[in-house]
């Protein structure tokens, strides 16, 4: 078992981010035209923007929240928020935005499996990386039960610290993660997946900010004029 727990905690993590970052400029490189979302909205808008606007917007805000709380040190913030006020805090944030992306993600899923056309034109892989997202969020909102065993935020100090070994290559990450309950396990293992699943699937347009979209000009569309009678030559 700590031969599994090492593996997965300690090497896994270094894998699946070598595979997401060298194979997404792999397929950059080589498949520029596929670096798409691959949008079903022209088959069918129902649902769609309803549901693509409460997924992006609680799924941005998940992983900001993830990136700033586990890759800040503690010692840059225990100054004004304590650790059990900082688990607190990350409870609430993230069990409304989790409950907003899981709105969103069950309306897609529901789309991508009962709309006759969305479901004739997709694929397997789409399906899959749906449920999969599907799956991962379920578990990070259980993570936010299994949190209230323990208010102290111990679990949360010593996932940050399993997190800043790993973007710091240092040794002994797994140790931190050994102790902590299936689920958070669970939720980290299945998200290095998805690191690692992104250049095969349409994840891979997660590199695609539409930054550019804030200045860019309107796109001028014109309605196409009917045709002039003139009438029949004299």
């Amino acid at each position: 078992m700590n031969y599994l727990n090492t593996f997965a905690f300690q090497f896994y993590p270094y894998i699946a981010l070598a595979v997401f970052f060298i194979g997404s400029w792999v397929r950059f490189d080589k498949s520029m035209y596929t670096w798409r979302t691959g949008s079903s909205q022209l088959l069918s808008d129902r649902g769609m923007r309803i549901g693509s606007n409460l997924f992006h917007l609680g799924i941005l805000a998940i992983l900001g929240g993830h990136l700033v709380g586990l890759l800040t040190p503690h010692a840059l913030y225990e100054g004004f928020i304590t650790a059990p006020q900082k688990q607190l805090l990350a409870m609430v944030a993230g069990g409304a935005f989790g409950v907003v992306c899981l709105v969103g993600i069950t309306i897609l899923t529901v789309r991508r499996l009962f709309n006759p056309r969305v479901r004739a034109t997709g694929t397997t892989g789409d399906t899959a990386i749906l449920l999969l997202l599907f799956a991962q969020l379920l578990l990070g909102l259980y993570t936010i039960v299994a949190s209230t065993h323990h208010m102290d935020g111990s679990v949360m100090m010593m996932l940050a610290e399993w997190a800043q070994h790993i973007v710091t290559f240092r040794g002994g990450a797994a140790e931190f993660v050994a102790p902590v309950a299936w689920v958070y396990k669970a939720h980290i293992f299945l998200g290095l997946t998805l690191f690692l699943l992104a250049p095969f699937t349409r994840l891979v347009h997660v590199w695609s900010i539409p930054v550019s979209y804030l200045w860019r000009p309107y796109q001028v569309v014109r309605r196409r004029q009917p045709a002039l009678r003139y009438g029949p030559r004299a």
